[in-house]
Protein backbone atom coordinates (compact mmCIF):
# COMPACT_ATOMS: atom_id res chain seq x y z
CA UNK A 1 0.00 0.00 0.00
CA UNK A 2 3.04 2.28 0.64
CA UNK A 3 4.18 2.15 -3.10
CA UNK A 4 1.13 3.36 -4.66
CA UNK A 5 -0.12 6.78 -4.49
CA UNK A 6 -4.02 6.13 -3.05
CA UNK A 7 -4.43 9.93 -3.90
CA UNK A 8 -4.12 9.33 -7.66
CA UNK A 9 -6.85 7.07 -7.68
CA UNK A 10 -9.64 8.98 -5.72
CA UNK A 11 -11.61 11.11 -7.83
CA UNK A 12 -10.31 14.50 -7.43
CA UNK A 13 -12.79 16.01 -4.64
CA UNK A 14 -11.78 13.12 -2.25
CA UNK A 15 -8.17 13.46 -2.99
CA UNK A 16 -7.48 14.94 0.55
CA UNK A 17 -9.30 12.00 2.22
CA UNK A 18 -8.05 9.58 0.00
CA UNK A 19 -6.63 7.67 2.96
CA UNK A 20 -9.97 7.95 5.32
CA UNK A 21 -11.23 4.90 6.67
CA UNK A 22 -14.33 5.39 4.36
CA UNK A 23 -16.55 4.33 1.41
CA UNK A 24 -14.72 6.70 -1.45
CA UNK A 25 -17.79 6.85 -4.59
CA UNK A 26 -16.50 6.11 -7.87
CA UNK A 27 -19.51 6.79 -9.72
CA UNK A 28 -22.21 3.92 -11.21
CA UNK A 29 -22.74 2.96 -7.44
CA UNK A 30 -19.29 1.52 -7.03
CA UNK A 31 -16.80 2.55 -4.14
CA UNK A 32 -13.47 2.11 -3.43
CA UNK A 33 -12.68 -0.45 -1.21
CA UNK A 34 -11.11 1.05 2.56
CA UNK A 35 -7.72 1.14 2.76
CA UNK A 36 -7.77 -1.72 5.58
CA UNK A 37 -9.48 -4.14 3.94
CA UNK A 38 -6.89 -3.42 1.37
CA UNK A 39 -4.57 -4.21 3.39
CA UNK A 40 -6.21 -7.48 4.66
CA UNK A 41 -7.06 -8.60 1.35
CA UNK A 42 -2.85 -8.09 0.38
CA UNK A 43 -1.99 -9.97 3.44
CA UNK A 44 -4.50 -13.12 3.02
CA UNK A 45 -3.40 -13.55 -0.97
CA UNK A 46 0.37 -13.94 0.27
CA UNK A 47 1.42 -12.68 -3.02
CA UNK A 48 5.11 -13.85 -4.70
CA UNK A 49 6.51 -12.10 -7.08
CA UNK A 50 6.01 -15.03 -9.86
CA UNK A 51 2.44 -14.87 -9.07
CA UNK A 52 -0.57 -14.15 -11.43
CA UNK A 53 -3.65 -12.64 -10.58
CA UNK A 54 -7.22 -12.41 -11.60
CA UNK A 55 -9.00 -8.84 -10.06
CA UNK A 56 -12.85 -8.59 -10.46
CA UNK A 57 -13.59 -5.87 -9.66
CA UNK A 58 -11.24 -2.72 -11.48
CA UNK A 59 -12.66 0.33 -9.92
CA UNK A 60 -10.16 3.15 -10.03
CA UNK A 61 -6.96 0.93 -10.89
CA UNK A 62 -5.69 1.46 -7.71
CA UNK A 63 -6.09 -2.17 -5.88
CA UNK A 64 -4.88 -3.78 -9.02
CA UNK A 65 -1.73 -1.24 -9.00
CA UNK A 66 -1.39 -2.92 -5.47
CA UNK A 67 -1.54 -6.37 -6.64
CA UNK A 68 1.04 -5.62 -9.52
CA UNK A 69 3.05 -4.30 -6.99
CA UNK A 70 3.19 -7.78 -5.68
CA UNK A 71 2.98 -10.19 -8.42
CA UNK A 72 4.03 -10.54 -11.77
CA UNK A 73 1.13 -9.52 -14.12
CA UNK A 74 -2.67 -8.82 -12.91
CA UNK A 75 -5.45 -9.17 -15.30
CA UNK A 76 -8.75 -7.05 -14.09
CA UNK A 77 -12.54 -6.97 -14.85
CA UNK A 78 -14.17 -4.18 -14.87
CA UNK A 79 -18.02 -4.09 -15.95
CA UNK A 80 -18.17 -0.47 -16.08
CA UNK A 81 -16.56 0.81 -19.47
CA UNK A 82 -16.05 4.38 -18.43
CA UNK A 83 -14.18 3.08 -14.69
CA UNK A 84 -12.26 0.35 -16.75
CA UNK A 85 -11.23 3.60 -18.82
CA UNK A 86 -10.62 6.06 -16.30
CA UNK A 87 -8.67 2.40 -14.70
CA UNK A 88 -6.35 2.08 -17.14
CA UNK A 89 -5.49 5.98 -17.67
CA UNK A 90 -4.89 5.99 -13.63
CA UNK A 91 -2.42 2.90 -14.51
CA UNK A 92 -0.34 4.31 -17.08
CA UNK A 93 -0.22 7.88 -15.21
CA UNK A 94 1.24 6.18 -12.40
CA UNK A 95 3.97 3.17 -14.95
CA UNK A 96 2.29 0.49 -14.20
CA UNK A 97 3.03 -1.57 -17.02
CA UNK A 98 1.98 -5.27 -15.02
CA UNK A 99 -1.92 -4.85 -15.33
CA UNK A 100 -4.50 -4.84 -18.21
CA UNK A 101 -8.11 -3.74 -17.94
CA UNK A 102 -10.58 -5.47 -19.80
CA UNK A 103 -14.27 -4.55 -20.07
CA UNK A 104 -16.36 -7.92 -18.47
CA UNK A 105 -19.32 -9.04 -16.22
CA UNK A 106 -17.36 -11.70 -14.39
CA UNK A 107 -20.65 -13.77 -14.47
CA UNK A 108 -20.15 -14.34 -18.21
CA UNK A 109 -16.61 -14.91 -18.78
CA UNK A 110 -15.11 -17.86 -20.29
CA UNK A 111 -11.12 -17.33 -19.42
CA UNK A 112 -9.68 -20.53 -19.34
CA UNK A 113 -6.22 -19.01 -18.03
CA UNK A 114 -5.84 -19.68 -14.42
CA UNK A 115 -4.26 -17.85 -11.68
CA UNK A 116 -1.89 -17.99 -8.48
CA UNK A 117 -4.66 -15.66 -6.74
CA UNK A 118 -7.61 -14.41 -7.78
CA UNK A 119 -9.85 -10.94 -5.75
CA UNK A 120 -13.04 -10.38 -5.77
CA UNK A 121 -13.77 -6.70 -5.07
CA UNK A 122 -17.18 -7.11 -4.59
CA UNK A 123 -18.83 -9.24 -2.61
CA UNK A 124 -21.55 -12.32 -3.10
CA UNK A 125 -24.11 -12.51 -0.83
CA UNK A 126 -24.66 -16.12 -1.81
CA UNK A 127 -21.27 -18.49 -2.41
CA UNK A 128 -20.76 -18.48 -6.21
CA UNK A 129 -18.34 -21.78 -6.67
CA UNK A 130 -17.83 -20.55 -10.24
CA UNK A 131 -14.75 -18.29 -9.57
CA UNK A 132 -12.61 -21.62 -8.39
CA UNK A 133 -12.44 -22.36 -11.83
CA UNK A 134 -10.02 -20.05 -12.08
CA UNK A 135 -7.24 -21.03 -9.56
CA UNK A 136 -3.92 -22.94 -10.58
CA UNK A 137 -2.99 -25.67 -7.92
CA UNK A 138 -2.05 -23.94 -5.02
CA UNK A 139 -4.31 -20.55 -5.91
CA UNK A 140 -5.72 -18.56 -3.64
CA UNK A 141 -9.23 -16.95 -4.09
CA UNK A 142 -10.56 -14.24 -1.65
CA UNK A 143 -14.00 -13.80 -1.59
CA UNK A 144 -16.29 -11.75 0.39
CA UNK A 145 -19.61 -13.77 1.15
CA UNK A 146 -23.15 -12.36 2.48
CA UNK A 147 -24.97 -9.68 2.99
CA UNK A 148 -25.00 -6.71 5.83
CA UNK A 149 -24.48 -5.69 8.44
CA UNK A 150 -21.86 -8.72 8.67
CA UNK A 151 -20.22 -10.58 5.77
CA UNK A 152 -17.65 -13.08 6.05
CA UNK A 153 -14.12 -12.20 4.53
CA UNK A 154 -12.74 -15.72 3.09
CA UNK A 155 -9.86 -17.86 1.49
CA UNK A 156 -10.39 -20.63 -0.68
CA UNK A 157 -7.56 -22.50 -1.47
CA UNK A 158 -7.22 -24.89 -4.17
CA UNK A 159 -4.59 -26.97 -2.36
CA UNK A 160 -5.11 -29.95 -5.35
CA UNK A 161 -7.36 -31.36 -7.96
CA UNK A 162 -10.83 -31.17 -6.34
CA UNK A 163 -9.41 -30.63 -3.11
CA UNK A 164 -10.68 -27.13 -1.73
CA UNK A 165 -9.57 -25.44 1.68
CA UNK A 166 -11.46 -22.57 2.86
CA UNK A 167 -11.16 -20.59 5.66
CA UNK A 168 -12.81 -17.34 7.11
CA UNK A 169 -10.57 -14.33 7.48
CA UNK A 170 -12.53 -11.69 9.05
CA UNK A 171 -15.80 -9.73 8.89
CA UNK A 172 -16.79 -6.48 6.68
CA UNK A 173 -19.02 -5.08 4.58
CA UNK A 174 -18.65 -4.23 0.89
CA UNK A 175 -21.21 -3.75 -2.09
CA UNK A 176 -21.52 -6.87 -3.90
CA UNK A 177 -20.83 -7.71 -7.16
CA UNK A 178 -23.27 -6.41 -9.93
CA UNK A 179 -25.76 -9.72 -11.41
CA UNK A 180 -24.23 -11.85 -7.91
CA UNK A 181 -26.74 -14.31 -6.96
CA UNK A 182 -29.26 -12.78 -4.37
CA UNK A 183 -30.38 -15.36 -1.28
CA UNK A 184 -34.54 -15.94 -1.61
CA UNK A 185 -36.60 -13.58 0.00
CA UNK A 186 -38.97 -14.15 3.17
CA UNK A 187 -42.13 -13.76 1.83
CA UNK A 188 -45.42 -14.15 4.40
Amino acid sequence: LAEVRREDFVPAAFHDVAFADAAIPLGHGQHMLAPKVEGRILQALELKPDDTVLEVGTGSGYFAACLGALARSVKSIEIHPGLAASARANLARNDVHNVTVDVADAFACSDAARYDAVVLTGSLPVYDARFEQWLAVGGRLFVVVGEGPVMEARRVTLSGPGELLIESLFETVIDPLIHATEPPKFVF
